[in-house]
């Protein structure tokens, strides 16, 4: 998971004549903009316009270094990514610093007739102690925090989506990194939290569209993520949101997140809780291939008509339908499109030469694609208009360019064996420092990555 570096929903100081450049761009392209069509409570209508994200002053600091080399063609391609609406995350502060720093931005977004997404990222032990580790000190603070986010918000349009990662990554996942504490006390508290914060943007904004998040389609099966969402109250709000900050493919996310909406018709109106009986991505048997089920390949985009047995979703779907006997899924979901065009990183490719790395190297490899992968690109734009019946929006949540974090401290998401592939000349603190994938010293979580922001651009899908 990835901690922006404006988190705190301040505003950046602009040192340069480019970022007047993009501010001027901006302005005008959103003075532009339709006004909102009128929409029923809880609904996004297919002409939503959604907020921008202000700039990073890194990012600003790459358009105007490109433009002094003369590099006309990469400093459009940074701006391009600016330019696109992207999410705001909140992670800490006081409840009334969220509250002034939610309103600022719902009342300005909103003036101009556009729909900010709001993240919600403070809930008490988060991110398992690891690159975003942080948040609240205890759930009574949480919550009042929470408060203060529903204040700022008044009855403002916005989406907002809760906690990424919070279910998908509960303590009791990685009870290591709570020494000494009572874990199932913790996830108890964890899941309460969450659905605290969704029930209280739910019950106190109309215009508030709530979007619990969890986690992505290469994590947990449909039953499972779809018991978490069921606890922490997901038929209360609008549904869920998938693939935040990370890279599974928008079709894929689109199965994955119809399943998990059959799943939860199912569990709580024909079977309830029976979550086991869920089909789900690991075994994709049904009548269509005469119950010859493999794991759905997650390197792959997933259909209905694939030729390829790891790819092909029509057992699973058949098998919902049956199930569901008419039944029409409530729960809608919305995807971070923001760096997936390209889909996830197969690590595969790193056992062959010049690398040849071993199978217990590639397989941590694959554990951590979810960190910086080198080779990934920009994903469809932020829009309303999907043509999936469950899927609301596909959404820049994630800040493009901003990194995951500093994936090869101490090991980190970058298990590597160097052996004779050492073309950096590192010693063995280099070694441990840098990312071999990139060759660099990777920036902080949330900390502005030029070489990763400009290789999103130029693979944008």
């Amino acid at each position: 998971m990835t901690l922006p570096e404006s988190a705190s929903g301040t505003r950046p100081r602009r040192g340069q004549a480019a970022a007047a450049i993009l501010g001027a761009a901006a302005l005008a392209t959103l003075s532009a903009a339709p006004a909102v069509a009128a929409t029923a409570t809880h609904q996004l209508a297919g002409n939503t316009r959604f907020a921008f994200h202000q700039p990073d002053p890194a990012a600003l600091q790459q358009v105007g270094s490109l433009l002094a080399h003369h590099d006309a063609r990469d400093a459009a391609l940074i701006a391009g990514e600016l330019l696109t609406p992207q999410a705001d995350w909140f992670t800490k502060g006081t409840p009334a610093e969220v509250r002034q720093q939610v309103a600022r931005i719902v009342v300005r977004d909103n003036a101009l007739r556009t729909v900010p997404v709001l993240v919600i990222y403070n809930v008490p032990g988060r991110d398992c102690s690891q690159y975003s580790s942080g948040g609240a000190v205890s759930d009574s603070a949480y919550r009042a925090w929470i408060d203060g986010f529903v204040q700022g918000l008044g009855s403002g349009k916005a989406v907002v989506v809760v906690e990424p990662d919070g279910l998908a990554n509960l303590p009791s996942d990685c009870p290591a990194a709570y020494p000494g504490q009572d874990i199932a006390a913790l996830t108890a508290g964890r899941i309460a939290d969450i659905r605290y914060a969704g029930e209280s943007v739910e019950s106190h904004d109309p215009n508030a569209v709530v979007y619990l998040d969890a986690g992505n389609s290469a994590w947990h099966s449909v039953g499972d993520i779809a018991d978490r969402l069921t606890q922490a109250g997901v038929n209360d709000v609008q549904g869920l949101a998938l693939n935040v900050s990370n890279y599974q493919y928008t079709a894929n996310s689109d199965f994955y997140g119809t399943w998990v909406a059959d799943c939860l018709a199912y569990t709580t109106t024909i079977s309830p809780g029976a979550f086991g009986d869920c089909p789900n991505q690991y075994w994709n048997g049904g009548p269509p291939n005469n119950w010859n089920g493999v794991e759905l390949n997650r390197y792959g985009v997933w259909s209905e008509t694939a030729s390829d047995p790891a790819l092909n979703t029509a057992g699973i779907t058949s098998r919902y339908t049956t199930m569901l006997g008419g039944l029409v899924p409530t729960a809608h979901f919305v995807v971070d499109s923001s760096r997936n065009g390209k889909g996830p990183n197969d690590m595969n490719a790193y056992a062959a030469a010049p690398y040849n790395q071993p199978a217990a190297v590639v397989h941590g490899l694959q554990n951590g694609n979810w960190c910086n992968p080198p080779g990934a690109g920009l994903g469809v734009k932020p829009t309303a208009s999907t043509g999936v019946p469950l899927a609301d929006a596909y959404l820049w949540v994630k800040t493009v360019g901003e990194s995951d974090g500093q994936c090869n401290i101490a090991g980190g998401a970058r298990a590597w064996d160097y052996g004779a592939y050492n073309p950096w000349g590192w010693n063995a603190a280099q070694q441990a420092a840098n990312d071999p994938l990139w060759g660099i010293l990777d920036p902080a979580a949330g900390a502005w990555f030029p070489q990763q922001a400009l290789q999103l651009a130029q693979n944008a899908s």
